[in-house]
């Protein structure tokens, strides 16, 4: 049996901060009443604000794939063509998703190691003429982040009319996201990322172009329909039963964040990621993503060396030292191990999970400079610039 804490350094879920976890440990209570709207108000108005949009949000009591179903049927028809590419094991599930429910997708192939090319999209929607694409439909982050805000400026110099839809599951609450300034029509995302929450909601933010597709476009649905859900959510409730407990979680996860203050979550996540690199570097081993201007701020995939297994490494660190790293998704099962450094982390979380690290490639045998974790810790000791504060904040009584 382990002591202590287990080291939960996957890249979600994430772990869940103690005042969460308070949070929901509530009685149920009646999801018709007008506690429970004033509650629905405030967390779909905190949603807005993760999100940086006014327009609306959608909370469904469902998954992030739910969320994914959502963006589908809400805005596309059987037949319709879409663009997606190809940036990672997620990208790969939306592509077989949609042609389940009859979508023709042009999907770019990618070797996963960087995200999606604005000059590329760029240049498959000025050959689109006849203006047959509907959608681009991108992943935010895996092993690496697209520049969505460079993807929507190229959409814009071909004039094309495509929705602009993104899987912000990973990154929301823990990378600069700007749902409308980057005039993305729908925004995916759930709970068990950035949200620091369990999983069990999944979330839509609506353009208003978005929601005019809804009217128009010839999918059925009925538990994901937009219409059905923004009605009573005008007032705070749902058209049906709400995942009740885990939206008093997201009332105190979203305080939480704003507390933070959104640069500063984002602030915290690049240097923790940045430290995260340094180590891996110093141990002589590969980062997955080579675009440094894509480097995840949620996640480092590092390559193992020709020989060794990840999951037996990973294997190795859970046995060894109570840790658990996220595995390599598919085509690079086997090939790669996640870190985790996203939500409920901050410097000596990171340090500690760097030390487990380390410690496992000692144990397992793999060839490494020793010394990452003191690396990192240089790069920790250098005060963040601005005004960040700690993560968790002492309540009073």
């Amino acid at each position: 049996m382990h002591q202590g804490r287990h080291f939960l350094q996957i890249p979600g879920p994430s772990p869940v901060p103690e005042r969460v976890l308070r949070a929901m440990d509530m009685p149920v209570i009646d999801h018709r009443s007008a506690e429970f709207g004033e509650l629905g108000r405030i967390v779909l108005e905190g949603s807005q604000k993760i999100f940086q949009t006014k327009g609306p949000v959608v909370i469904f009591p469902s998954s992030g794939t739910g969320a994914w179903e959502a963006a589908i049927v809400n805005t596309l028809s059987p037949g319709d063509k879409v663009l997606m590419v190809e940036t990672g094991h997620f990208a790969t599930l939306w592509r077989q998703m949609a042609g389940r429910f009859g979508i023709e997708v042009d999907f770019v192939p990618g070797d996963w190691r960087r995200g999606a090319d604005p000059a590329l999209i760029e240049a498959r929607l000025t050959e689109d003429t006849a203006q047959a694409i509907k959608a681009v439909m991108v992943v935010h982050n895996e092993t690496s982040t697209s520049r969505i805000a460079e993807i929507r400026a190229a959409i814009d110099r071909t004039g094309h009319p495509a929705l602009l839809m993104v899987d912000t599951i990973s990154s929301l609450g823990s990378v600069d996201y700007r749902h409308d300034e980057w005039k993305v029509d729908v925004s995916v995302s759930c709970s068990q990322k950035g949200f620091m929450l369990p999983p069990g909601l999944g979330f839509n933010a609506i353009s208003q172009k978005a929601l005019a597709a809804a009217k128009s476009n010839k999918m059925p649905r009925s538990y994901f329909d937009w219409e059905e859900m923004l009605k009573p959510n005008a007032k705070g409730f749902f058209p049906y039963t709400p995942a009740t407990n885990l939206l008093y979680g997201l009332r105190e996860a979203i305080a939480m964040l704003l507390e933070e203050g959104l640069d500063n979550v984002f602030a915290r996540h690049q240097r923790l990621a940045a430290a995260t690199r340094a180590a891996v570097n110093h141990w002589g081993l590969e980062v997955l993503c080579q675009e440094p201007s894509e480097f995840s701020p949620v996640l480092t995939a590092v390559l193992m060396p020709p020989g060794h297994d990840a999951d037996q490494f990973r294997k190795v660190v859970l046995d060894n030292y109570n840790m658990s790293l996220g595995s390599g998704l598919s085509k690079v099962a086997g090939k790669v191990f996640r870190i985790g450094h996203l939500g409920e982390c901050n410097a000596l979380t990171l340090l500690g999970a760097l030390t487990g690290v380390e410690m496992g490639l000692s144990v397992a045998g793999v060839r490494h400079r020793s010394g990452g974790v003191d690396v990192a810790m240089k790069l920790l000791e250098q005060r963040p610039q601005g005004n960040a504060s700690p993560h968790l904040k002492v309540v009073g009584t």
